[in-house]
């Protein structure tokens, strides 16, 4: 008889017969390490701190239990809330918990902006057990009293630390103060900054932390490297090398920090004719980054070029590299970012291009995930142009913002210029010059109309007066 314990399987938790029928249409053999230590404490009722990388099954850890917990369509209003900080995010949960409940009944809905509010007050009517819901949209009809929160038992929080980066905390605070205080708590992150251990100590009671990896900590199957590109053509030249290898990049992300980069990366590659792409950002409509995505994860689409909105909330098993052609200034987001590929078990890679100033930011995330990033040399075939003087200048003024905010004492190139002022000098503040007096002078009665010659003073206009006056009456007599 082996000593050797037997791996865990969804069978042992106890869950329902739909639910495990569910789990392994759905493709899931065992449970992952997050699932293992989050699934029973929820169902043992307990308050739970979860912190895991992304990818790592999350959404089933709190899913599963709460499925399980709700059970079987009831009544008309929600009885367990989920929020989410994206749309993208809200209806990839509404998909996955849709698919785990396929042999319920239960009606899982999730709400967001983007879209009129008709259709959602409409279905919210028909009754719903488990509701999605982004923040705003959530006071939105809230407010508009199309929701009835009365019935909550539980609460999940996802992705808590990029909510508190978007300012949701003031409607997480107005909706902790409507909704029923008892029930259980769920707060699920991937990054744990103080602000969102501050939240959680605000709204969970007695919690468990299940802490899986460290916090931001870089998935394990993500390989990661670093090019030191000078700058943006350079960059652009760099992604039509790696490109040239289909077999490879066959499915690709690329993050770009704005919009702007975002559309011209997506226009060169739609230009090459390397692949198809799409560019998803927070100026494309809800239908259209919809589709993108669906495209994309239907494997339509080789190239998917987002700004960080999309980070979080795209869950595609099979995205072999994740391109950081911007490197972000929230160090968070990397995490967010390369979790999008080396999903469910597969393993991806992540390819970061930072020119000098961003190099400063790859240093501080290296040491925010607690692991070097090997910097590997440009490939002779890539070329490399000029930088432009206005590209230059834009990287030499973050620079200096940066080692000014370090060091207060530090004026370089940027800093506001003063002429040297001798002791006991007044400076003029209008022009910053040293201050000359003039003698005063009243100037009333001096001021001509330019429009009308030298006649048009008051002085003029006086003399002229008494002279008509003096011909009236010399007239009369």
């Amino acid at each position: 008889m082996s000593d050797t314990p037997q791996p865990l399987t969804f069978a042992d938790f106890k869950l329902n017969k739909q639910l495990l029928t569910a789990v392994a249409e759905a493709g899931f053999t065992e449970p992952t390490p997050v699932q293992e230590q989050t699934i029973p404490l929820l169902l043992a009722g307990h308050d739970v701190l979860g912190i895991a990388q992304t990818g790592t099954g999350k959404t089933a850890a709190f899913g599963l239990p709460l499925l399980m917990k709700v059970k079987y369509a009831q009544g008309d209003h929600p009885r367990a809330l989920i929020m989410a900080p994206t749309r993208e995010l809200a209806m990839q949960l509404e998909s996955h918990l849709q698919k785990l409940a396929v042999h319920t009944d239960l009606r899982i809905f999730a709400i967001y902006g983007g879209l009129g509010p008709k259709t959602q007050i409409e279905t919210i009517a028909k009754g719903v057990d488990i509701l999605i819901a982004t923040p705003g949209r959530l006071m939105e009809l809230y407010l508009k009293g199309a929701l009835v929160l009365k019935e909550l038992k539980t609460l999940v929080l996802d992705e808590a630390d990029k909510m508190m980066d978007m300012g949701f905390m003031p409607q997480i605070r107005r909706l902790l103060e409507v909704i029923p205080r008892k029930r259980q708590n769920v707060l699920f992150s991937a990054t744990m900054p103080d602000k969102v251990t501050t939240l959680s100590e605000e709204f969970l009671e007695f919690p468990v932390r299940v802490e899986v990896t460290p916090a931001a900590t870089s998935a394990q199957n993500v390989s990661q490297s670093l090019y030191e590109v000078p700058n943006l053509i350079t960059k652009i030249n760099l992604l039509e090398y790696l490109f040239l290898d289909w077999d490879t990049f066959h499915r690709v992300m690329i993050f770009t920090r704005s919009k702007e980069n975002a559309e011209n990366v997506a226009s060169f590659l739609a230009r090459k004719g390397h692949g198809e792409v799409r560019a998803i950002h927070g100026n494309k409509g809800q239908n259209t980054r919809i589709n993108a995505m669906e495209a994309f994860k239907a494997g339509n689409v080789r190239f998917l070029v987002a700004t960080d909105v999309a980070s979080r909330g795209i869950d595609v098993p099979e995205v072999s590299h994740v391109i950081n052609f911007d490197v972000p200034l929230i160090y968070d987001d990397y995490v967010h970012r390369i979790g999008r590929t080396g999903r469910a078990r597969h393993t991806g890679a992540a390819i970061t291009f930072a020119n000098e100033a961003e190099m400063h930011h790859m240093e501080r995330i290296s040491e925010l995930i607690r692991q070097p990033i090997p910097l590997l040399p440009l490939p002779p075939e890539v070329k490399v142009v000029p930088t432009s003087f206005e590209e230059q200048q834009s990287m030499d003024r973050e620079k200096d913002e940066r080692r000014k905010r370090e060091d207060p004492n530090f004026q370089g190139a940027f800093h506001e210029r003063k002429e040297w002022v001798k002791p006991g000098v007044t400076i003029d503040k209008r022009t910053g010059r040293e201050y000359v007096a003039k003698p005063a002078r009243s100037q009333k009665g001096n001021k001509a109309n330019p429009g009308k010659g030298k006649n048009s003073t008051p002085a003029s206009k006086a003399l002229k007066a008494a002279q008509g006056r003096v011909e009236y009456k010399r007239k009369k007599r």
